[in-house]
């Protein structure tokens, strides 16, 4: 009786030994989830972590508890931090660069098909609006891509990488864009001011130098020259515009005036000097006939035009180069997510407009387009497409014999008259004598003795 008394007060014992070790260790196991709590507050972490400390009981002595010290507070503050915006905003977004995308690729590829199927749009001039669209096409595929991925899951969520080829790709794109813009304000410049005629090699050669002077801009982040990071919206890659770093803010200073600044200075003094040209010839009375007055018309609706793109273009852009200014040169503070974010997408639909202001003011553009998209259809229906390919020119698209204009046309005597090339071109030329011989084809002209306006339709 007495062993049997004495194993249950064994087992007794046992057993309060027990309770009494569960108890410290649940005591310890509390103080490790305090101090967890603590040392997460302080750090202002809201990550799982391991709390360890150790118990030491009459029979397990030295012995260790860890439990995760885990805090819900802390947990929902980490994933409201994971996300720049509300899941609302991402999809409004995501919509958004994706519409972009979309129309972008249909409209441009739409133009660069017409500039491939038909001959008559193979001018040099059209050459370089299809450079323009090609440049936009590969935005739309590539740059939007990876934009619209990371509305769509809420963050970056690409590689760094990935982060890298983004912002060049976009650089060298958007540069491509606007050098070709100042391209072609020259072109109308030398044709209208200078009576230069632009042929292919011109065109083809002005098209090598800025892709090979945009790829040198967007080249020397890749070389050390300044980076490629991630924004402040963490939606898309640009230039480090926020570095203090004297090299990365010498490389942005030098980066925005010769990307920038000297295009859009060379559209104003190529733009400003036609519109003074085309105003002078329009204030000789002896010109104001219907034949030069209807031509002069159409040369000022191709300027409005190219002036309707370049508007466009600055309009888009400009936004985005004043952020990127201000994170650089110090107001990073007034430079929000939302700020950084709409100016970024405005500068990305620039790849819809220019495509509708071909189609929509260059009649040739329209006419090809309603005719591809009657084509593709009726198809079967023959007689449409022969109707609209010998439909006849039209009265400013018909060649015309270049006009010389002298001192005799006060006296109301007839203007000489010569053909200078065969071109659906007109050339002006107002001289000092009763006749001057000038060749269109030659590179050099005395400017001082003649001014030439010509016009060729696009």
């Amino acid at each position: 009786m007495s062993d049997k008394e004495d194993t249950d007060n064994g087992k007794e014992g046992e057993s309060e030994d027990a309770v009494i070790t569960w108890h410290h260790r649940a005591v310890s196991a509390n103080s490790a989830r305090a101090a967890g709590l603590n040392t997460q507050l302080a750090r202002g972490a809201g990550a799982h972590r391991l709390s360890c400390s150790a118990t030491r009981a009459p029979h397990n002595a030295g012995n260790q508890v860890c439990l995760p010290a885990m805090n819900p507070a802390n947990e929902t503050e980490r994933s409201a931090d994971k996300y720049v915006f509300t899941a609302g905003t991402y999809k409004l977004l995501a919509l958004t660069i994706g519409t972009i995308g979309v129309f972008g690729f249909c409209n441009n590829i739409v133009v660069i098909l017409l500039y491939c199927k038909y001959k008559r749009l193979r001018t040099p001039t059209n050459l370089l609006l299809v450079n323009i669209s090609l440049s936009d096409f590969l935005v739309s595929v590539i740059g939007i891509n990876f934009t619209f991925a990371s509305c769509v899951k809420g963050r970056w969520i690409w590689s760094q990488n990935t982060c890298v080829w983004d912002g060049f790709s976009n650089s060298l794109f958007g540069i491509v864009s606007i050098m070709t813009l100042a391209a072609l304000a020259y072109e109308r410049y030398i044709r209208v001011v200078h009576a230069r005629v632009v042929d292919f090699p011109w065109a083809w050669r002005a098209i090598a130098h800025i892709w090979l002077y945009s790829l040198a801009w967007t080249g020397a982040p890749l070389l050390g020259w300044n980076r490629y990071t991630l924004e402040i919206h963490q939606l898309g890659c640009s230039l480090d515009w926020v570095s203090k770093d004297p090299n990365d803010a010498s490389f942005i200073l030098f980066f925005l005036f010769a990307c920038f600044f000297v295009p859009v200075g060379i559209m104003i003094y190529c733009y400003g000097n036609i519109l003074y040209t085309v105003r002078m010839l329009r204030s000789l009375q002896d010109l104001q006939t219907v034949q030069i007055i209807k031509i002069l018309r159409y040369e000022k609706k191709v300027a409005a035009m190219f002036l309707l793109m370049i508007s466009c273009f600055l309009v888009c852009w400009t936004p985005y180069a004043v952020v990127s200014m201000m994170e650089a040169f110090g107001r990073k503070t007034m430079v929000s997510p939302t700020v950084a974010i709409i100016p970024s997408f405005f500068a990305k639909s620039s790849t819809v407009y220019n495509p509708l202001i071909y189609v929509f003011m260059s009649r040739k553009f329209r006419r090809y387009f309603l005719q591809l998209l009657c084509s593709r259809l009726f198809h079967k229906i023959s007689w449409l497409q022969k109707n609209l390919k010998e439909r006849p020119l039209a009265p400013a698209q018909r060649p015309i014999r270049p006009i010389v204009m002298s001192n005799s046309c006060v006296t109301r005597d007839r203007p000489k008259k010569r053909v200078t090339f065969n071109s659906s071109s007109i050339v002006f030329i107002i001289t000092s004598d009763n006749f001057q011989q000038f060749d269109v084809t030659s590179k050099a002209g005395d400017s001082s003795q003649a001014n030439v306006i010509q016009v060729r339709p696009l």
